[in-house]
């Protein structure tokens, strides 16, 4: 089945009205493993041209398929969840190669998208319209009534990250189908051979051709010129904020849907079980080495609790497997230099500045260490900046308000981890803490997919999870009876 998106076994086409196609561009991007920097495979780089066809191709196909039947939708969406599943093994080694993602992890992400497919199918076959009746409201006449129904908004461009490219192109496009939508996907260029696989699992699924079609490129030729595309209805983006808030400058009355970046902390009172706060930390903060936006990336407590959770925080991290995804590790190479540069950029300012090594800062090329750093002090870039890697800071503080307050002077607003058996005070700082999730007793994370997840400041705009992607993806459309003419 997978055969068709490639000419041999390096060279990978792209997606358009059902068909896998070569770029008349005649160029190509070559895709390298973080690991040993071999190649993986070529992708397209598709022209300008290429993507006004792909577009007006998707509006084509659009107009048949906002008429489809959701059950008809949620059908295809279920076919393409056991493609998934039965081919998870596969796509995993290529996310294995790709993005240097263990390999348990990669079947995870796999499984995780057929799961959402299933789920977002038949939420979608749950939506419902409503009738409102003129009178209810004062001033209203008995003689009209509301018909509300939703509607598709018509072509939606995606956008995935390379740390999840199956996931999070699957968690775009599956709202927007069954809410009758089309797609451009266009993947992270690392990660484009991953999401090429999804796609054509919903080929093989029957998706109708041009109702989802794939633009492969970088960012810096075609970006802009996709993102500001007059055919484009809807943009769903995962990715930086430094993005993020581009998109935002240059789209028009486009209406936005984004997770970007965070600085998630975890507070941790005199109470808390740290034997279990530990453990939750450093699963939120080093799995997949910290590349997710959920990740925990600072923590929060006073000196007694601190005293006690650094020797245990130590123990286990120094217990962490490092090296090569092939080996099922948890701390595995960065996606590519700049990264691991960046991150060696934060623990060079702590370590300048006065913080306290406690482990880590060790460096193969990409590979971080992990990294834990005691007495990080707000003048520290380490205490704000996101890493997006292995390396977490502890920042004292006096008491609950001070944690409050340093989380909250972040620029970011994604989540937060309150670790306390005293409900009275976690819902205290729940309640005070600017961002659009926290868990109580409970590492930073994204799902269960059912649930919202958002992000407040400059951590995203709008609201994500099955019923409120498919809700941002559709509209209200009233039709009004007016029964005494």
């Amino acid at each position: 089945m997978f055969k068709k998106i490639f000419t041999n076994d390096i060279i990978y086409k792209s997606l358009y009205n059902g068909k896998w196609i070569e770029s008349s561009s005649n160029k190509l991007i070559e895709i390298k493993s973080p690991v040993d920097d071999s190649l993986v495979g070529k992708v397209q780089a598709m022209s300008k041209e290429e993507i006004d066809r792909a577009i007006a191709n998707s509006k084509e196909a659009g107009v048949k398929w906002a008429e489809t039947p959701i059950n008809e939708r949620a059908e295809i969406l279920h076919k393409a969840a056991d493609i998934l599943e039965k081919n998870k093994e596969e796509i995993a080694e290529i996310l294995v190669r790709e993005i240097a993602k263990d390999r348990k992890s990669s079947i995870s992400e796999v499984q995780r998208t057929a799961d959402f497919f299933k789920f977002t199918a038949d939420a979608g076959k749950n939506l419902e319209g409503e009738s409102i009746m003129g009178d209810k409201f004062p001033g209203g006449t008995q003689n009209k009534i509301s018909i509300v129904t939703r509607v598709p908004l018509g072509t939606v461009l995606a956008i995935s990250p390379f740390n999840y490219p199956i996931n999070l192109s699957g968690s775009k496009i599956a709202p927007a189908l069954i809410g009758g939508n089309t797609v451009i996907l266009k993947p992270p260029t690392q990660g484009s051979i991953s999401a090429l696989y999804l796609a054509q699992a919903l080929n093989e699924a029957g998706l109708p051709p041009g109702v989802m079609n794939t633009i492969t490129g970088r960012g810096s030729d075609i970006g802009d010129y996709i993102l500001t595309h007059p055919g484009i209805n809807f943009i769903n983006f995962t990715g930086s904020t430094a993005v993020g808030k581009h998109i935002a400058s240059i789209s028009t009355m486009v209406p936005l849907l984004m997770e970007l970046g965070g600085k998630d902390a975890a507070i941790v009172l005199e109470d808390a079980d740290l034997e279990q706060t530990a453990s939750d930390i450093v699963s939120g903060a080093y799995s997949y080495s910290g590349q997710r936006c959920t990740a925990v990336k600072r923590i929060l407590a006073t000196d007694e609790v601190a005293d006690k959770l650094v020797p245990l925080l130590k123990t286990k991290i120094e217990s962490l497997k490092v090296g090569s995804p092939e080996d099922n590790c948890t701390i595995v190479p960065l996606i590519d230099k700049r990264s691991a540069d960046f991150v060696q950029e934060l623990i060079d300012d702590a370590i300048n500045k006065g913080a306290t090594l406690v482990t880590g800062n060790k460096r193969k090329e990409n590979l971080i260490y992990p990294t834990l750093f005691d007495n990080v002090t707000t003048d520290m870039r380490l205490a704000w900046e996101e890493p997006f890697g292995p390396v977490v800071p502890i920042i004292r503080v006096k008491d609950m308000d001070e944690a409050i307050e340093i989380a909250n002077k972040s620029e970011y607003g994604l989540q937060s981890s309150v670790f306390t058996k005293d409900i009275n005070n976690a819902f205290y700082i729940a309640k005070k803490l600017e961002v659009g999730s926290v868990q109580i007793n409970g590492k930073t994370e994204r799902g269960p997919d059912h649930f919202p997840f958002i992000g407040v400041k400059s951590s995203g705009m709008g609201t994500q999870g099955i019923k409120y992607s498919i809700e941002a993806m559709t509209r209200p459309k009233a039709i009004v009876i007016n029964l005494d003419k």
